[in-house]
């Protein structure tokens, strides 16, 4: 086989469906947020950067950076070893304090990503509970569906946040099997919002477990971060609780939250976290900076969420086509991958603007977008220029498709 070619071929067809990804070279300037140098074969350029997962801006934290800059200054720069042989710092075990605080349980446990928390532990509950059938919302995140799969349980997919189809599903499920409802709080391309309380509800009739994918919310929502769980005051009723650090933490890793039980099951079965080196203790260390600080500090959600506002306000006036939802997330609607790329690439090139296009298999083909992701620190006039350019790249369409047809 001529696997060179192979490769080729697999490449040329992503360019011609226009789904292939660039990455975009950017050094972000520490203090500046939300502000990157772009270095691209024509230099090097200022841009504004609207796509990030930092949502708060807490990156650039003094907190969050002097605990690190302390961690290395004690510890050196990566863990040693596995959690089992060596790895585990001290910082880990406080980190883990403060998760499980942070979501009101008993335990808390931590990995390399948030990619890893959902396929370690879904993959160990559902391969390891006897005779387990997993229920998850159609609209569950790619780590969620790894981790399941990977079980090699029974899986009934559910309308996305439909707990009446939940309910239907399960009643066709004998009451004595294993059963663990797997969904998200906000669902991170569309920004819509769970009913938490309502498939709770269903899950604790037919006793399934809860396992509940917080990461776009946890820091967000919440008196304290804790996520949308915490908002509706449901925290209680969640088996399972999953995070990142990496988002609204804005520093690196993932978690799941539950009971002393649950999460040494977890730590003793999961070969995703056994088989691991653990977080470099400098990164554990910001983390747990980033989560007190957002514990007693909503000044940065207020914030966010009036700029939230203020953005979709002025997207609105200028027409521009926006998914409504009650979160943070602003999805701007192109419905071609072409397209999507086209006005990035614009918005880059001639504006100083950074948004990724968002493509298949992401998002649904056809339903195509520029995701956008205010934050705190984006000005009046960051608003103001962002808006503008796209009522400018809006109008060039609008005149090339006229004159096309």
């Amino acid at each position: 086989m001529d696997y060179e070619a192979f490769f080729d071929s697999e490449i040329a067809g992503l360019h011609r469906e226009g789904r292939y990804r660039v990455f975009t070279d950017l050094e972000r300037q520490a203090g500046r947020y939300p502000y990157a140098t772009h270095h691209s074969p024509a230099g090097e350029r200022e841009v504004t950067v609207w796509c990030s997962n930092d949502y708060l801006g807490m990156g650039q934290h003094p907190a969050v950076v002097g605990a690190m800059h302390e961690a290395i200054e004690r510890c050196g720069a990566g863990a040693g070893g596995t959690r089992n042989i060596s790895g585990t710092n001290h910082y880990h075990v406080l980190l883990e304090q403060e998760l499980a605080d942070l979501h009101g349980k008993e335990a808390a446990l931590i990995f390399s990503s948030g990619y890893v928390s959902n396929w370690a532990a879904l993959g160990t509950l559902g391969s390891k509970l006897p005779g387990c059938v997993i229920f998850s919302d159609e609209g569950n995140h790619a780590s969620m569906i790894e981790g399941i799969r990977s079980s090699r349980a029974e899986r009934q997919i559910f309308r996305h946040n439909d707990p009446e189809d939940l309910n239907r599903k399960l009643s066709l499920i004998e009451p004595g099997r294993a059963k663990l409802v797997a969904f998200e709080s906000v669902y991170s391309m569309d920004g819509d919002i769970a009913p938490i309380d309502e498939i709770c509800d269903v899950a604790e009739a037919h006793g399934a477990l809860t396992y509940l994918d917080e990461v776009h919310a946890v820091g967000l929502y919440g008196a304290r971060g804790g996520g949308i769980s915490e908002r509706m005051g449901l925290a209680h009723r969640l088996d399972v609780i999953e995070g990142t650090l990496g988002k609204a933490f804005a520093v690196h890793g993932g978690y799941i939250t539950g009971s002393n039980r649950l999460c040494d099951f977890v730590r003793s079965f999961a070969s995703g976290f056994i088989f691991t080196t653990s977080l470099p203790p400098a990164v554990a260390a910001g983390a747990a900076a980033s989560i007190r600080h957002l514990k007693g500090s909503g000044v940065e959600r207020a914030r966010h969420q009036e700029r939230v506002a203020k953005v979709r306000q002025a997207l609105d006036a200028a027409g521009i086509p926006v998914l409504a939802n009650r979160s943070h997330i602003v999805p701007v609607m192109v419905g071609d991958p072409v397209l999507c790329k086209a006005i990035s690439d614009s918005l880059l090139d001639e504006f100083g603007i950074y948004v990724q296009p968002i493509n298949y298999p992401t998002v649904p083909r056809g339903t195509e977008r520029l995701r956008i992701t205010p934050s705190p620190l984006h000005s009046n006039a960051d608003i103001d220029h962002l808006v503008d350019a796209l009522s400018t790249i809006w109008s060039r369409i609008g005149l090339s498709r006229q004159a096309a047809e």
